[in-house]
This record gives C-alpha cells, structure tokens and sequence, in this order.
C-alpha cells in the first residue's frame, strides 16, 4: 500500500493543531512540545552547570557534602523555574491570575526566608572570595576562634575554651573580622610595664630586651621591640612587643612574657610602680592636725 505523505504530513498537523483552554489561554500540542523542549534544555543546562559548580567548590577546599548538596539543588531549582517561566512565556500563557492569587503568600514567605538568604547569599561570597577559609583563626564580635567548616547558612567555629560556635554567615560579610591568617600566621604579643622614677632607664630596657630574646616560641627572624610609651602618673611606662606565628596560643605566650618581665625586673632590683598618692597640708592645717589628741 502506498503511503500519502501528503495525508501523514496533514495528520500530523491536525494532531500539533489540537488545541484547549489553559489560564484563559488557547494552548496547542505544538506548544506543550515547545514547554517540553525548554525544559529539557534547562535540566541539560542544570546538569552541566552543577557539574561544574561541584568542582569548582572542591577545587575551593569545600569538602562538606552538605554545603555542596544544598548549593547544587538550588542551583538546580533555580535553572528549573527560569526554564519554567521561559516556556510557559513562550507559549503565551496568562499567569496575571495565578500570579496575583499567590503574591500575599509570596510576601509572607519572602519576609520569613529575608534571614535565610541574606546568610545564603553571603555563604556564597565567602566559598568564592576565600577571605576567610577552614583552619583560619578570626576575631569576630571580640571572641577569637578556630573556623572549622563553612556552612551555606552558618560558619562553624571553636572558640579557646573548646567551645563550638554556630556564626552566621551575613555577620561574617557584614561585620568587620580580624583575620590572624588570613596572608601569614605573624601576630604581635605585647606587654606593658610600669617602673618607678628612680628606676634606671636603660636597665630596664636592657632588662625587657633579655627577657623578650629568651623567648623559645617568638620569631627569630624579627627583632622584638622595646618602648618607652609614656611618662604616666606614678611610673615610666614600657611596652614590649614579640611576634609569633602562633596565634592560637596568643594568650599562653602573653602570660609567658609578663611572667619574664615581673621576675627580670625583681632580679635587677628595678621597682614595678603601683599608684600612689602624696597628700600635702600647708602650715596652719599641720599645725591644727599636730594640736589633735593622739589615740592611746
């Protein structure tokens, strides 16, 4: 039997012709086809790009399965729902109504996941600008801790007192941090001191400079440094500063260099000043203080 292609190509036609009513809108089987190849293209385009979203985070030092798998479905899910609207754009469906039915329900959901993706949002700038990655030692809201691992929503840190710290990431971006290690570990320990006037000078900077020599831990390569800082009230106040490539360990190392300084001073016979107040009376307050009964 010979096949009509004429007819075929007609049937053919009739079916892609086929029509109904979606939203107010007339739809075809021709367009159901096009929604469908959109969103096949999306799912490819997602495909590709979560692909190489995850090298590039492992590339990143991001080793957590959780911050990968949440980053790569809403990467997905947001590449899905622009294929969406793409093809239903496309085939010219009116969405005005279902839009508008949904819009208070899209605001109070907006509202309550405000926190949610501003924490998103900077979790992602931190896994790309790396200012601040596992292992490195932050001072953030004045506590000095450990990051451990960076969360899409959360940074997980450890503080000194072996403490876990759950830092949301927008206080991370927002907020000014201190990174110890962020280019080298170096980091300056520094001590003051206060000696009396009668003290001699240079014996106590000759004595500071011993002491901050001793230290095993401070860096070799860079010379620790001794300041006369000012002439205070009741004593000639000093400041010794060390650098370390130990950060972590600041407050240890802090302890160590006072502890040298109180007992290098006490060995060299130099006065460490207290506060101390001198009350003068002039002549007739004396004279009246001196008239007074004495206590038996």
């Amino acid at each position: 039997m010979d096949i009509q292609w004429s007819e075929v190509v007609a049937f053919v036609d009739r079916i892609l012709e086929a029509s109904f009513t979606v939203g107010g809108s007339a739809v075809t089987v021709a367009d159901l086809l096009v929604v469908m190849g959109v969103l096949v293209a999306a799912w490819t385009i997602s495909r590709v790009l979560r692909r190489g979203i995850e090298r590039l985070l492992r590339r990143r030092g991001v080793d957590d399965q959780g911050t990968i798998a949440v980053t790569l479905h809403i990467t997905h899910y947001a590449v899905m729902l622009l294929g969406f609207m793409t093809a239903i754009s496309q085939v010219g469906i009116n969405l005005s109504a279902l839009l508008a039915a949904g819009a208070v329900f899209a605001v109070g959901v907006g509202f309550a996941l405000q926190g949610l993706a501003q924490n998103f949002v900077s979790g992602v700038i931190l896994l790309f600008e790396r200012s601040i990655t596992p292992g490195d030692i932050v001072e953030v809201d004045g506590h000095v801790v450990r990051v451990l691992r960076l969360g899409i929503r959360t940074t997980l840190c450890r503080n000194r007192n072996d403490e876990e710290l759950l830092v949301p990431n927008s206080q991370l971006v927002d907020s000014t941090v201190k990174n110890f290690t962020l280019h080298d570990n170096s980091q300056r320990i520094r001590a003051t001191v206060g000696v009396s006037y009668e003290s001699d000078l240079r014996a106590v900077a000759s004595a500071l400079e011993a002491v901050a020599d001793a230290l095993k831990w401070r860096v070799q390569d860079r010379e620790p440094r001794v300041f006369l800082t000012e002439f205070g009230s009741s004593s000639v106040n000093f400041e010794i500063s060390v650098w370390t490539d130990d950060p972590w360990r600041a407050p240890q190392f802090r302890s160590e260099l006072m502890t040298g300084i109180w007992f290098a001073l006490k060995d060299a016979g130099i006065t460490i000043a207290f506060p101390q107040i001198d009350v003068h009376f002039d002549g007739p307050v004396e004279e009246a203080l001196s008239r007074l009964p004495r206590a038996s």
